[in-house]
């Protein structure tokens, strides 16, 4: 029997929804919550990536900027704009695109963004935090594939779940959010990579498979368990001269052979990226209404 697919759109816009909600809350209490992307040079996937984020918090009535800097900005002149933007009492959320380029050094721009403001999940403080189960702004991805778990009903509680990749984007982080003694964790985790010897033998055990290799279509349907649960987080362009553009996008997985043994399955696109977008507006909203643990 065929997987259940899970609908990441109808996820992601019920969490859109609920933001919307509390953002009225807080705009009719005088609160007005912005959001700054800071977008540096002119890489077509980055610049259609901070589109779609701004228009998403628009939407829902989130205030948005987006500054455009050269490609020949230097680090020192993107700390200056990072430094303003957190001192700024306007902008709740601060947002660098990545990648930058190779004058840049990411993880020091990274860990100057101010952790209150840090809507993307990546500075130190805030992975710290995650890792020690305290109060934090969690990295988009990673906590998308958590709500995406929990309200498709595949709770990880109790299971077996096998992260493949360990990049400090999606993999760390969420192992670390997993295996909290918390809703939404509570699970033995696993974390595959390229130094294992032998990946099919973890997942073929697993209960909940997490791919995120960045390699298109890595994982097979012989390395998953009937039933399983299987969450594709990669996205790859592949050639396919049926389509006008000459590709096409794919997971991590191979998505039309797994899904005919697993349980329930994301579709690439549609399943893990909106998540990832509607987490940006989450975190927001956190940010907004004082930060992690704050008190209504």
């Amino acid at each position: 029997m065929p997987a259940t697919i899970i609908d990441g759109n109808a996820v992601a816009q019920q969490i859109r929804d609920e933001v919307r909600r509390e953002i009225d809350v807080l705009r009719a209490r005088g609160i007005d919550p912005g959001l700054a992307v800071v977008l540096v040079g002119d890489n077509p996937g980055s610049v259609s990536y901070v589109r779609g984020k701004t228009r998403d918090a628009e939407e829902i009535g989130i205030r948005s900027t987006t500054i455009r800097l050269p490609e020949r900005t230097t680090q020192e002149e993107l700390l200056h704009v990072v430094g303003g933007l957190n001192a700024d009492p306007k902008w709740h959320g601060v947002l660098v695109q990545l990648p930058l380029p190779p004058q840049i050094s990411e993880s020091t721009v990274i860990a100057a963004v101010s952790p209150g403001k840090d809507v993307d999940g990546l500075t130190p403080v805030n992975v710290g935090r995650l890792f020690r189960g305290e109060p934090a702004l969690i990295s988009c991805t990673p906590h998308g594939v958590q709500e995406l778990l929990m309200r498709s009903g595949n709770d990880p509680a109790g299971k077996h779940v096998v992260i493949c990749g360990r990049s400090n984007l999606v993999g760390k982080p969420l192992a670390g959010l997993l295996m909290q003694k918390a809703p939404g964790g509570n699970a033995t985790v696993t974390i595959c990579h390229t130094g294992t010897r032998d990946i099919g033998a973890f997942t073929r055990r697993a209960d909940i498979v997490v791919a995120a290799i960045g390699r298109p279509q890595a994982v097979t349907a012989d390395m998953v368990r009937a039933g399983s649960v299987v969450i594709d987080v990669g996205v790859n362009r592949i050639p396919d001269a049926t389509k006008k553009s000459g590709a096409r996008l794919v997971g991590d997985v191979d998505f039309d052979a797994v899904a005919q043994k697993a349980g329930a399955i994301t579709p690439v696109p549609g399943g893990v990226g909106p998540l990832t977008r509607a987490m940006l507006l989450a975190n927001t909203l956190i940010a907004a209404k004082g930060g992690p643990g704050s008190v209504d």
